[in-house]
């Protein structure tokens, strides 16, 4: 049985290199103060009242935490990292979802759906609805009912 997974290949780890891309003894130590400054910080999108943290996978409306699926999470990020432009049903499956866009492209219109429901009254205008192209995520929507729950 072929794994394509398992590759005769040589990997990074089998490379003498200085870099070695994963450590097999585990998590090291930083050294200083400095090196854990000089990490890279997940970005955290604030619009609103909603709150998008990228490095601990959290989303939160007015200081309520809304629990979202996976891909739900990840169709979020990606269109508030991207505010105002527009993406094709087939952008997205390609770049969220990451595999071509082939059969029903429903799945995300459903996602989008699910998403603005858990997003609740006072965020639903944040994602746009573009007829016949996508969807965008577009801040500068108002809505009247952003005080209700």
């Amino acid at each position: 049985m072929n794994f394509p997974h398992r590759s005769t290949r040589r990997t990074l780890l089998d490379r003498p290199s200085r870099v070695r891309w994963c450590d097999r003894s585990g998590p090291r130590q930083l050294s200083s103060r400095h090196e854990v400054m000089d990490l890279p910080r997940a970005p955290v999108h604030r619009v609103r009242g909603l709150v998008v943290d990228c490095g601990s996978r959290r989303v939160s409306v007015d200081g309520r935490q809304v629990g979202l699926t996976c891909m739900e999470f990840e169709l979020l990020a990606h269109l508030v990292a991207h505010q105002h432009r527009v993406y094709s049903r087939e952008q997205l499956m390609a770049l969220v979802w990451q595999q071509a866009p082939s059969g029903d492209l429903r799945t995300v219109d459903v996602h989008i759906a699910r998403l603005r429901r858990k997003l609740g009254p006072g965020y639903r205008p944040l994602i746009r609805t573009v007829r016949m192209v996508g969807y965008a995520f577009d801040p500068s929507s108002t809505s009247t009912s952003t005080s209700r729950r």
